[in-house]
C-alpha cells in the first residue's frame, strides 16, 4: 500500500511540475494606461485600488502565486475578463461604468475567490455603501462634461 502512495505522490509531483509550463504567470506585463480617471475622493480612488484594480484596469499587482499554474491560470482568466467588462485604464473601457456601482451593490463584486487573499478588498456595509455612493459620483456623467481624462 505503501508503494501506491509513494507513486501517486510522484506522479502528482510531476504532474505539478509539468503544468507549470502551461503557466500565464511568466510574462505578467501590464498594458500601457491611457485614461486616467478623476475620483470624486480618495476613499473611492483607494478602495477601487484595494478592491477592482487588480482585474478592472491595466495597473494589475501579480502577485506571485500567479506564476504558479493551475492558480495563474484562474488568475489571468479572471483578469482577462474584468478587464473586458470594464477597465478604467483605456476610454473604451469604461462603457459599463456605470454598472460598476450596481455590481458591487449586489454582492458580485469583488468575486469571493479574491477576497482570501486580499483582506483589503473587504468592505463593512458602511464602506460598501459609501464606495457605491463614490462609483455613482465617479462614472456618472452629467452636462458639465466627462469625469475622465487622458494620461499621457
Amino acid at each position: 500500500m505503501k508503494k501506491i502512495w509513494s507513486k501517486i505522490l510522484i506522479l502528482l509531483i510531476v504532474l505539478f511540475v509539468l503544468i507549470q509550463f502551461y503557466s500565464y504567470g511568466r510574462d505578467h506585463n501590464n498594458p500601457e494606461v491611457t485614461y486616467k480617471v478623476k475620483w470624486d475622493s480618495d476613499f473611492t480612488k483607494e478602495t477601487f485600488f484595494n478592491a477592482c484594480a487588480d482585474c478592472h484596469s491595466n495597473e494589475t499587482k501579480w502577485p506571485w502565486y500567479s506564476s504558479v499554474a493551475p492558480v495563474s491560470w484562474l488568475v489571468q482568466s479572471d483578469v482577462d475578463n474584468g478587464r473586458k467588462h470594464f477597465n478604467i485604464s483605456i476610454p473604451e473601457g469604461l462603457r459599463e461604468a456605470n454598472e460598476a456601482y450596481e455590481e458591487v451593490e449586489k454582492g458580485k463584486m469583488p468575486l469571493a475567490v479574491y477576497l482570501p487573499m486580499h483582506p483589503e478588498a473587504r468592505l463593512n456595509e458602511e464602506q460598501k455603501t459609501k464606495f457605491i455612493e463614490g462609483l455613482k459620483a465617479t462614472f456618472n456623467r452629467n452636462e458639465s462634461g466627462d469625469k475622465s481624462e487622458k494620461h499621457n
